[in-house]
């Protein structure tokens, strides 16, 4: 049997993959896992008539039509456990997480499927304090799921209360972690028709800035539809026809983003984090003149950094690994090259709209333009092949493959790199290039996915 949990919570189709009795198990068997410590007596403060300390969870969602009735699933699934229910409403990832830290809640449910289609849906939990959960209470999660679970009756049912001021808490957070006005600054800002389409707006315009608020109408159906940051074309042309100074991409849980700078030029995941590590690292707040990045990371973000000083520590792709590193190591900040930027000291998970606001302020406070900051460091082309039907399990062991890469290593030197990296939910094997021109980029990167396929076939 496969596991239920993928990289980021339980995801699939809405109604079909996910349905409102997975929906319903998952929560119940969440309740019991993550609301076991919650036993000891106390208040339940803002639960009228409750006698005892029960657990207590946030739960919001992004905008999509089938988030209303797995919302409704969800919270009455957890209040059946006997699970005291904050309901935030529409609300960003990161925005769930400051609230469920901030009030002290025991864990949290998103229900988002982030920048996927909107057919999409999915359920994540957060531990105490707004953290992601390690594989092993996922592990619990999904074996208590077969395992009988008490239902409490009478005053021990859960209780739900529905937070109403919850846009507003996030955007005053995240505008108080930026102290330089962002004032002379016009910032488009592309809502993807999801969860930040009232926070991103009311945050910038909060900070200062004059802002071009666009695709901030959700209506359950049109979330990352051409929009956000999987699809920036729309942003660009309105940077460029507004006369921005700036543009910035959130996706439909907000929890990441990319820019576009006064030109239309896009600025990727690597550029944003270089940016906000030199930032840091003048304040004086990168703990350790450190930053996490992933192993996809662009080798002149690579370059950029070791010139400037900074170290840079390589996780695993995927959000959780960089915070993993983060909360392993004590630093500061660390990123993915697809946008999703961590600040861990003001966050616990990725988001795409404090990270903006603070590069926004970079802008700010240097006077310098965005593409000036993303000059910093320049990207090597990269080319990606991925290589399906084949036994992505003999990757790392196959003679000819080594000694293929070993041979583009060595033509390449330090003027490139090679990554070969089996898919964690497919059969295939992703071969990445990066070198200082496109064709050669392309030339080494086809060559090594013919040996992968020939050696590797099933």
């Amino acid at each position: 049997m496969s596991r239920l949990f993928g990289t980021d919570g339980v995801r699939g189709v809405a109604n079909r993959d996910l349905t409102a009795q997975l929906a319903l198990d998952l929560s119940v068997a969440a309740a019991h896992v993550l609301g076991s410590a919650a036993v000891a007596p106390g208040s339940a403060d803002g639960f009228p008539g409750a006698s005892r300390r029960r657990p207590v969870a946030v739960v919001g969602r992004d905008p999509r039509a089938s988030g209303e009735f797995l919302e409704a699933v969800v919270v009455g699934a957890l209040a059946s456990a006997g699970v005291d229910v904050r309901r935030v409403g529409v609300l960003p990832t990161p925005g769930v997480a400051y609230l469920l830290a901030a009030t002290e809640a025991d864990f949290g449910v998103v229900i988002s499927a982030s920048h996927n289609p909107m057919p999409d849906n999915g359920i994540k939990f957060f531990a105490r304090g707004g953290l992601k959960l390690d594989d092993v209470v996922e592990d619990a999660i999904e074996a208590a799921i077969a395992q009988p679970a008490e239902r409490p009756v009478g005053a021990d049912v859960g209780r739900i209360v529905d937070v109403a001021d919850s846009v507003t808490r996030y955007v005053e957070h995240v505008t108080s972690t930026v102290s330089t006005s962002l004032a002379g600054l016009t910032i488009v800002v592309d809502c993807a028709e999801g969860a930040a389409s009232l926070t991103a707006p009311a945050a910038f315009s909060a900070a200062g800035a004059d802002v071009v608020a666009i695709h901030n109408e959700p209506d359950g159906l049109n979330i990352n539809e051409g929009c956000g940051s999987t699809h920036l074309a729309s942003l660009q042309r309105a940077v460029v026809e507004h006369d921005a100074d700036a543009g910035f991409a959130l996706d439909g849980d907000a929890d990441r983003c990319l820019a576009v700078d006064a030109s239309g030029r896009v600025v990727d995941g690597d550029q944003l984090l270089a940016i906000l590590a030199l930032a840091q690292r003048d304040a004086g707040t990168l703990r350790d003149d450190t930053v996490v990045a992933t192993v996809m990371s662009n080798i002149g973000f690579m370059i950029a950094l070791r010139d400037a000083g900074i170290t840079v520590v390589q996780a695993k792709v995927g959000d959780r690994y960089v915070l993993e590193e983060m909360r392993t190591g004590g630093f500061a900040l660390g990123g993915e090259q697809s946008g999703h930027l961590i600040m861990s000291d003001y966050a616990t998970t990725g988001d795409g709209l404090l990270a903006a606001l603070h590069v926004a302020a970079r802008m700010a406070s240097t006077g310098h333009t965005l593409a000036h900051l993303a000059g910093v460091m320049t990207k090597y082309p990269q080319t990606l092949i991925n290589v399906p039907d084949v036994d992505k399990a003999r990757a790392s062991s196959d003679v000819l493959v080594a000694a293929a890469v070993r041979d583009a290593e060595e033509e390449l030197g330090s003027s490139g790199r090679v990554l070969l990296r089996p898919s964690g939910t497919e059969a295939l094997v992703r071969v990445m290039v990066e070198a200082e021109s496109s064709h050669r980029a392309e030339a080494v990167a086809q060559r090594l996915a013919d040996v992968v396929k020939a050696s590797l076939a099933l």
